[in-house]
């Protein structure tokens, strides 16, 4: 068996970094794999590809958006892991096929589900410019830097669900100060306040929060 070169922890280093590495370490551990990428999609269909190894993975991407199919979407879409040993024999994506034949010199991929979450799916995907480049010791091999990269991309979702939570937090304190300043009321009050307007408008307690410091500082 190929050795499989050493992932980051995810928080150890910079997400960024450890998803570059672990997209690195796909293509020197994966025989056969000669460029790889991990294809985010977000809820409004939106493509966006994390640390591709050359430019050929992220052509390869927008080949895929711009015919709506293809390995990675079915990955991202519908299954865990899809093989493509030919595109040249392939039958499932005949549009996407030609054009990366025509295009790029991939011939071969295999892609992994990382998530589906919130409306957003993620693929990683390994493409090679040979036929038949894959078998299942690869697939075994590709699926443990698919873990760390779902991991390493959970995290970054967990840090940024906190970092708007704190954000929120800050602008609900600040629209409370203001409230008591200005109508001589206590945190508790200023705090029912802004829920009563919340709930009368159908409006998230943050948003209002910022509505209410606009007001008071409409120069900022």
């Amino acid at each position: 068996m190929r050795e499989v070169h050493a992932i980051p922890e995810a928080g150890a280093d910079s997400v960024d970094r450890a998803i570059a590495s672990i997209t690195a370490g796909a293509v020197a551990s994966v025989p056969g794999a000669q460029y790889a990428g991990i294809l985010v999609i977000d809820a409004d269909g939106g493509f966006t590809t994390l640390a591709p190894t050359g430019d050929i993975m992220a052509h390869l991407d927008r080949l895929q958006k711009e015919t709506a199919e293809g390995p990675c979407v079915e990955a991202a879409w519908a299954q865990h892991t899809v093989r493509v040993d030919d595109f040249s024999t392939d039958p499932r994506w005949p549009k996407l096929a030609a054009r990366t034949l025509a295009e790029t010199p991939a011939r071969s991929s295999l892609s992994f589900q990382l998530f589906t979450h919130q409306g957003a799916l993620g693929a990683l995907n390994l493409f090679s410019d040979e036929i038949n480049a894959f078998g299942e010791e690869d697939e075994e091999i590709g699926l443990v830097f698919a873990t760390h990269a779902a991991l390493a991309l959970f995290r970054t979702r967990q840090q940024s669900d906190f970092r708007s939570a704190l954000a929120s937090r800050d602008m609900i304190g600040q629209a409370k100060g203001m409230l008591m300043e200005r109508f001589g009321i206590d945190a508790v009050a200023a705090f029912g306040l802004l829920r009563r307007l919340s709930q009368d408008t159908n409006t998230p307690v943050a948003d209002i929060a910022r509505q209410v410091i606009e007001a008071e500082r409409p120069d900022r």
